[in-house]
């Protein structure tokens, strides 16, 4: 019993566990400071346990995800993903009011003090699901050519309509663009032809240059409004394009995160400190909290250990060789990627602000869940690793 036990703690790959667990203390005391100042002590304290509650649940989780069985992930796949599909559309009738008034999105559940998104779950749902056709696809056309792979985007397309109604209906473009972001990881690591790819390519940076030149022109605007943009899309699109074009106003927030990344300095200005008020600091500007305390260095540092967890996720694909999981690592990691990068740049200025949390750091349970959900599928490659099964599970 005792070489069991120990065998499965060989089997667990702490190399990617130990990125994980120094962003989520920087998480917690990033936190700390962002609330300190803006509650009282004992509400401070009680969103303090509420976080330290979702970590617990967070690193159950992972924990779940990466011992259950490979096959059985396998199987359930295609449930799984029609679960999320009807969460979502439950949504759209028992979603907070409060918070959907707040926000000007019907994105939450309320289970009493605790909020749910069920887009976050849904996120590593749709990661499985596109692993499941990619790979089935895969294993059923042994020869590729123009017509299989314009059958599987078909395939990867059809999945991803209902988030993207359902997305739209709850007004929350800024997750839509996440979900495009693990389609587009997928997409790439799938085996279509090169090709094809490269033509896709094209027709998103032609769409991006038109969005573009809309977003910058008057009757551009005219007419992304009349394909549902709302007023406050472009308020962030000129709060980007020019900060300081309204401080007081529809540029406080990202304004004011500038200043508090910028007087950080190289070195921060210490542990626990916050004379710049960053509206929705806790969560989407927590990056602000740690240019702040701890600068340049503390930054770059944080930088560097979510790229450290891409790479052991990456190495761990190779490593393994397991055809599913690799498609499904390669969502993770554009998951964990675009997350970072958006928050980030949103940040110091280089992205629109879009409402992204940064993994692992940021206040709020439904993301941290979900991205420890991500990381133990990752993990499951490791743990269940055998150089005589590397199979399709």
């Amino acid at each position: 019993m005792l070489r069991a036990e120990k065998r499965e703690l060989h089997q667990v790959d702490y190399r990617i566990l130990l990125p994980v667990f120094l962003l989520s203390i920087i998480g917690l005391m990033s936190m700390y400071v962002a609330i300190s100042g803006e509650y009282s002590s004992a509400d401070a304290i009680k969103k303090m346990m509420q976080q330290v509650l979702w970590y617990a649940i967070g690193a159950a989780s992972l924990y779940v995800t990466m011992v259950v069985k490979p096959n059985i992930i396998w199987k359930l796949t295609p449930y799984a993903y029609g679960v999320g599909i009807l969460l979502m559309v439950a949504l759209l009738f028992f979603y907070d009011a409060a918070l959907a008034i707040e926000t000007g999105s019907k994105n939450w559940f309320r289970f009493g003090s605790l909020t749910f998104q069920p887009a976050e779950l849904v996120k590593v749902l749709y990661i499985l699901m596109l692993a499941y056709i990619v790979t089935k696809h895969n294993q059923e056309f042994g020869n590729r050519d123009m017509k299989t792979d314009s059958l599987l985007i078909g395939k990867m397309l059809l999945v991803t309509l209902p988030i993207a109604i359902l997305l739209n209906l709850q007004n929350d473009f800024g997750t839509m663009l996440v979900f495009l972001a693990i389609l587009g990881g997928v997409f790439l690591v799938s085996g279509i032809s090169w090709k094809i790819v490269l033509s896709v390519v094209g027709v998103f940076l032609f769409l991006g240059i038109t969005l573009i030149f809309l977003v910058t022109t008057e009757n551009g605007r005219q007419f992304l409004y009349k394909l549902g943009f709302k007023s406050y899309q472009f308020a962030r699109i000129d709060a980007w394009i020019d900060p300081f074009f309204d401080p007081t106003g529809q540029s406080y927030q990202q304004v004011q995160a500038l200043l508090a990344i910028a007087t950080g300095g190289f070195f921060g200005k210490g542990y626990n400190v916050s004379d710049v008020h960053v509206p929705v600091r806790s969560s989407d500007m927590i990056f602000s909290v740690i240019a702040e305390n701890f600068g340049f260095v503390g930054s770059v540092f944080v930088i560097l250990l979510y790229l450290l967890l891409i790479y052991r996720m990456i190495h761990a694909c190779f490593e393994t060789k397991n055809v599913f999981f690799s498609y499904v690592t390669a969502g993770v990691v554009m998951l964990i990627l675009f997350h970072v990068f958006e928050n980030i740049g949103a940040n110091i200025g280089l992205l629109p602000l879009t409402g992204i949390p940064l993994p692992f750091i940021s206040q709020g349970g439904s993301a941290l869940v979900s991205n420890m959900i991500g990381v133990g599928l990752v993990m499951n490659m490791r743990y269940h690793y055998s150089s005589k099964k590397n199979k399709l599970v």
